[in-house]
């Protein structure tokens, strides 16, 4: 019984360790700008014939971590994500839809000119970042993946054996 008291504190450590490096992490990538992503990231532990550790994050976590192809060029390189924009994405749709690029604008300050050096509208550079994230795609960051490893070295070798990495998961909340 005490040996398992110690695995749940010293698993209960290396995860609450994950979560702390993978919302600095964000914040250092500037990636954090409503920091939903960051206080969304939670975890649940398992302790039983099988050990595994779930981490939580919202539906966008995935794409932040691992990046997004986009259709004319891509930001990723030497990652295994197969995420990928098509030309039949709707992204311009999405943001007619729910305006989430133009909030972003209006957060960071991020309004287009004119020819005569008008300021457009928040709404206007929302259509525009839309567009240009479908052509570019997502820049992946890692801040989970790395924030995982950083963990697993700081595991004691009797737990790193034990957890299979397959065993570390993130899942959507």
């Amino acid at each position: 019984m005490q040996k398992r008291i110690q695995e749940f504190k010293v698993l209960n450590k290396f995860a609450k360790n994950v979560i702390r490096i993978a919302r600095i992490r964000l914040a250092r990538n500037e990636m954090n700008a409503t920091k939903d992503l960051a206080n969304s990231l939670k975890y649940y532990l398992k302790l039983g014939k099988i050990t595994s550790i779930k981490f939580f994050g919202l539906d966008y976590w995935y794409y932040q971590d691992q990046g997004v192809k986009g259709t004319k060029s891509s930001y990723i390189q030497n990652t295994k994500t197969k995420a990928k924009y098509k030309e039949s994405s709707n992204l311009i749709g999405l943001e007619a839809k729910t305006g989430t690029f133009a909030a972003f604008a209006k957060r960071k300050g991020m309004q287009p000119r004119n020819k005569k050096g008008q300021f457009g509208s928040y709404k206007t550079m929302g259509f525009i970042l839309a567009n240009s994230i479908k052509q570019k795609g997502i820049p992946a960051n890692f801040f989970f993946s790395k924030a995982l490893d950083k963990g697993l070295e700081s595991l004691p070798q009797e737990y790193a054996k034990a957890i299979v990495r397959d065993n570390l998961t993130l899942t959507k909340k």
